[in-house]
């Protein structure tokens, strides 16, 4: 009873500071615009407006736009620099990625309760029903965030839900982003909230594409299909496809 109590608890005090962090995150990412510059940024570790509305082919002040939103949420931080050859005006503003890492500064997230709770099935059920439940868990645990997410009940549509999909996963320490692929919509996790538990238990990845289905069902009112993959089952990247 005394776990029990416990795990109650902390999934209170994570359900009050998810709708921040996705409110948070949906402004820095919601454009997905601003979503290509970071993943670019991140590739580079730094860049200037003049790169970006060079590279994206839009106007220097849509870019600076986008940068200063980046800026603001913590993901990017500016310093000012004079480039050889640059003997006039103001110096340059040069953006970098942050050294903070936002996502693990996340308090309390709840799938990290959850994949702690699937680990200790595994040492009593079978690892076929352990990883059906973990789904099942999964599912009920994006049916949950994806009512936080709407509020006033209306649905999005299937492109809109996938985005929203990202930027949860990113709240709950997945650091993920989407790629159309043949057709296909793929979810990559640049992180893994689950470490070295998803590692020495690789069921425990079934939680992320159950989360998946139960994102897009409660975001968007379909039922939708997902594949998952894993580096801990042994693949090349961590993915869901849509």
């Amino acid at each position: 009873m005394e776990d029990s109590l416990t795990i109650s608890d902390s999934i209170e005090v994570s359900s009050k500071t998810f709708n921040s962090s996705v409110s948070a995150l949906t402004s820095a990412f919601g454009d997905s615009t601003r979503r290509d510059i970071y993943l670019m940024i991140r590739e580079k570790m730094h860049t200037t407006v003049a790169e970006i509305a060079q590279d994206f082919k839009i106007h220097p002040n849509v870019a600076r736009h986008h940068l200063d939103k980046l800026t603001s949420g913590g993901y990017l931080e500016v310093s000012l620099v004079r480039f050889p050859g640059q003997k006039a005006g103001r110096p340059s503003k040069l953006y970098s990625i942050t050294k903070r890492d936002v996502v693990s500064e996340l308090p309390g997230r709840q799938v990290d309760l959850l994949a702690q709770l699937v680990a200790k099935l595994l040492k009593v059920v079978d690892r076929n029903v352990a990883q059906k439940l973990a789904s099942e868990v999964g599912f009920q645990h994006g049916r949950q965030l994806a009512e936080q997410m709407l509020p006033d009940g209306s649905y999005k549509s299937i492109k809109k839900a996938i985005e929203s999909v990202a930027n949860a996963l990113t709240a709950d320490g997945f650091n993920a982003y989407s790629e159309m692929s043949e057709g296909e919509t793929h979810l990559i996790s640049g992180s893994c909230p689950f470490g070295d538990l998803a590692m020495s238990n690789p069921v425990i990845c079934a939680i992320e594409g159950g989360m998946v289905s139960g994102l897009l069902a409660g975001l968007s009112g379909e039922k939708v299909s997902v594949k998952i993959s894993s580096k801990a089952r042994g693949d090349s990247i961590c993915q869901t496809v849509v």
